[in-house]
């Protein structure tokens, strides 16, 4: 039964990233750029850099502070009202952005 439980849930999350909507991600990603950056490259060391991170990661990590397994005052703020859907969006929006590079 427990596998069966794992195996739903996997599903449901498949299906809620394969119906995540970069464009509709893009709009919500405007009160993210304040820290985060314009394209999801900040400035500021101290937020992390989102563009050409991976989609599972980020949207892992803001179901985590939605949850509170991850804690970060600011953040937890920040996700509190968005659904599943909005975090899959801004999951496949800062996935789709190209990362930057360094040169050696």
């Amino acid at each position: 039964m427990k596998t069966i439980l794992i195996l739903a849930a996997a599903m449901a999350l498949s299906a809620t990233a394969s119906a995540a909507d970069p464009a509709a991600g893009r709009e919500k990603a405007k009160a993210c750029a304040v820290c985060h950056g314009e394209n999801g490259v900040s400035q500021v060391p101290d937020f992390p850099k989102l563009a050409g991170q991976h989609r599972d990661y980020l949207a892992r990590a803001l179901n985590d502070y939605k949850s509170g397994a991850r804690k970060n005052a600011i953040m937890a703020g920040q996700v509190a009202n968005l659904k599943r859907g909005d975090i899959a969006d801004l999951a496949a929006y800062y996935s789709s952005l190209q990362a930057l590079t360094t040169k050696y």
